[in-house]
């Protein structure tokens, strides 16, 4: 086991990976890295430059402009995009709608593989996305896949935006949901597959206590002093 201690938490969209890993790192005491918030981001970039996401060199050109940070406000983790706070805007559906196209880009995953890998060189690190056990650590210290009814990830979902978008529909978000998920393991560029020593989590059932006792547990016997 490396010094530095990383939890890879991997599975679907609105599967609650972000809630779990959160509550890891702040009971941890780990650093929480969004990648899932890094690729809406770039994807973000890319919407509002209007980049042609099928022209390599007017990917690679935006990529060399795209500066993303990470900073804790409140014990919640919050994303920059060149220096302006974007937490919120690339939860809106436009991203959510393009994000999966952009993640399957070559160069945008190289490029987020790259900074990722460098944050888990000298932290210990709680990290959530869909490829994290298989493509960024494959020799991650926990991995856990996580999944759930699809009913139930688009009902948590539509609830998480009903505030902020008061128009959407539980039936656009289902359909959101059902189309991620399709881009997400069809996909040719690192798809979402479960890693063969990840452990399955299916919280249609748990609460986030639960689901966060039962990762806690896998990971106890790695540390000391917690």
């Amino acid at each position: 086991m490396s010094k530095n201690i990383v939890v890879a938490i991997d599975g679907y969209s609105s599967c609650g990976k972000s809630t779990l890993a959160k509550a890891l790192a702040k009971k941890l005491h780990f650093i929480y890295v969004d990648s899932g918030a890094m690729y809406r981001a770039v994807t973000l970039y890319f919407l509002r430059n209007n980049v042609d996401q099928s022209d390599i060199s007017q990917v690679a050109e935006a990529l060399k402009n795209i500066h993303l940070n990470f900073h804790s406000r409140d014990y919640e983790t919050h994303i920059t995009l060149n220096d302006e706070e974007v937490s919120e805007e690339i939860r809106q559906m436009p991203v959510s709608d393009n994000v999966s196209a952009v993640s399957a880009i070559h160069d945008v995953r190289v490029e987020m593989v790259k900074q990722q890998q460098r944050m888990g060189k000298s932290k210990n690190i709680v990290m959530d996305g869909r490829d994290i056990g298989t493509a960024v650590f494959p020799h991650a210290d926990v991995k856990i896949f996580m999944t759930a009814d699809p009913k139930v990830r688009a009902e948590r979902r539509y609830k998480e935006m009903i505030g902020k978008n008061p128009d959407i529909t539980l039936e656009e978000v289902f359909k959101n949901i059902a189309n991620r998920d399709y881009q997400d393991t069809t996909r040719k560029e690192s798809p979402l597959v479960r890693a063969d020593d990840a452990i399955i989590l299916d919280n249609t059932d748990l609460t986030p206590q639960q689901q966060l006792d039962f990762a806690l547990d896998r990971i106890h016997p790695l540390i000391t002093n917690i």
